[in-house]
């Protein structure tokens, strides 16, 4: 649920107890105010990240409640790296509903009441009380269930293709240092005959020691159809007049080795987490449906509901905009009218994982192309191309949103009648 400014304010009244909480690896520093910022700790209180810590911050809560007479507790806090989960689970199966503040705010926060930007553990908690005080927090979104499953799987996902993406980078610097016309005869490292020989002769002097008919005899035995005389001709050629590297060449080949180890390794991995998220997206209510439009696939599905979670919370696709930095903000003051802007204050993987998707889809799907078209071409307020891929972002989510609320099918026609055109506009008045 995503609340305005006057109902976070309005949730702050005087039965509430504020606690602002410095996250940190080891150690939690805290400290207790009331509504109006009147503070009730004499000093910061430090707690440790584990059980014991937990509970001595729950009996110390339990104290300064029953001196102020306050009723319910509020704790807030930032949200530093991976810290917080921890805490902020305890607290909620304790009855309490943590909030968090923008750690943005509380860096220029801090300042206001000793005019220095010095960060401590007695400065922060105050801070970050005051921010929820003044009702600038948001509650933090712990999903649970299938939905913690699947945006762990996901995580999981994108580490692994991280991880696989560096182990190319690698393999292809390998390749330029000892071996750079092999990008001649093989587009990609990967292919099959290709890893096969890489296994058993990477450089260019072993290819030229093996020589085409060994490494034809290899391809065949392996049963391979697609590479014959030829290809293993033209990789001893492209050996034979190579420029690359001739030192060092015994740790060569053992890095090539453990560098295809590795990628083998991230590869099977990848495709273990991909048919584990198949599997738990397939449980999730009429996530199938969205795989119906035609340049979508399992990859933005997935990424899509590991970011939003559950639909129902959100009562608009306005909310999910905003959640991906897609919300359009106005730069002006005065007479001075400049120019709008997405805000990019939100999930950055969700909305690259939006961006990528729409990319796709430009290519490959009529009415996403066919709008793209329009807005990029149109008489009046043509937008510039990286304009109209923003404003297709927004509108995909609200596609996303409708089919996985109400579970209608996807609507090509609908899509393309939703086009603002002012001609169209004009006929109709």
């Amino acid at each position: 649920m995503n609340y305005t400014q006057n109902e976070k304010l309005l949730q702050v009244g005087e039965g509430n107890l504020i606690i602002g909480i410095d996250v940190g690896s080891s150690k939690h520093y805290a400290r207790a105010f009331d509504w109006r910022g009147i503070e009730y700790s004499k000093k910061a209180f430090a707690f440790s990240n584990d059980a014991e810590g937990f509970a001595g911050f729950l009996e110390w809560v339990s104290l300064i409640l029953e001196k102020s007479g306050k009723e319910t507790v509020i704790p807030g806090m930032e949200p530093t790296g991976h810290y917080w989960f921890d805490l902020a689970k305890f607290l909620q199966d304790n009855g309490m509903k943590p909030v968090l503040v923008n750690p943005l705010h509380v860096k220029r926060s801090k300042e206001l009441d000793d005019h220095l930007p010095s960060k401590n553990d007695r400065k922060d908690p105050k801070t970050i009380a005051k921010l929820v005080i003044e009702g600038r927090y948001a509650y933090p979104y712990m999903p649970e269930g299938l939905y913690a499953e699947i945006r762990n799987a996901s995580n999981m996902r994108f580490q692994i293709e991280a991880e696989l993406t560096r182990c190319k980078n690698r393999i292809q610097r390998w390749f330029a240092v000892y071996f750079p016309e092999y990008s001649e005869v093989y587009g990609s490292f990967n292919a099959i005959s290709s890893m096969m020989i890489l296994k058993k002769a990477a450089l260019p002097r072993d290819i030229i020691n093996f020589g085409a008919e060994k490494i034809n005899q290899i391809w065949r035995d392996a049963k391979l159809k697609a590479v014959g005389k030829k290809r293993a001709q033209t990789l001893v050629e492209a050996a034979q007049r190579s420029i690359g590297y001739t030192e060092g060449l015994d740790t060569a080949r053992i890095e090539m080795s453990l560098l295809l180890e590795d990628f083998e390794r991230l590869q099977k991995r990848l495709e273990q987490i991909i048919e584990l998220i198949e599997e738990l997206v397939g449980k999730v209510p009429y996530a199938e449906k969205l795989l119906q439009i035609k340049g979508i696939g399992m990859k933005t599905v997935s990424g899509f509901i590991a970011e939003v979670g559950e639909i129902s919370r959100f009562t608009s696709a306005k909310q999910l905009q905003k959640l991906a930095g897609l919300a359009i903000v106005e730069n002006s003051s005065g007479k001075h009218n400049g120019k709008s802007r997405i805000s990019k204050r939100g999930r950055k993987r969700l909305r690259y994982l939006l961006f990528e998707a729409v990319l796709s889809l430009t290519a490959s799907n009529q009415e996403f192309k066919e709008i793209h078209r329009y807005y990029t071409s149109r008489k009046e307020n043509p937008l510039k191309k990286m304009q109209s891929l923003m404003v297709l972002s927004n509108k995909l989510i609200r596609v996303f949103y409708t089919m996985l609320r109400s579970g209608a099918d996807y609507d090509p026609e609908k899509l393309i009648s939703d086009i603002r055109r002012p001609e169209n506009a004009a006929e109709a008045a």
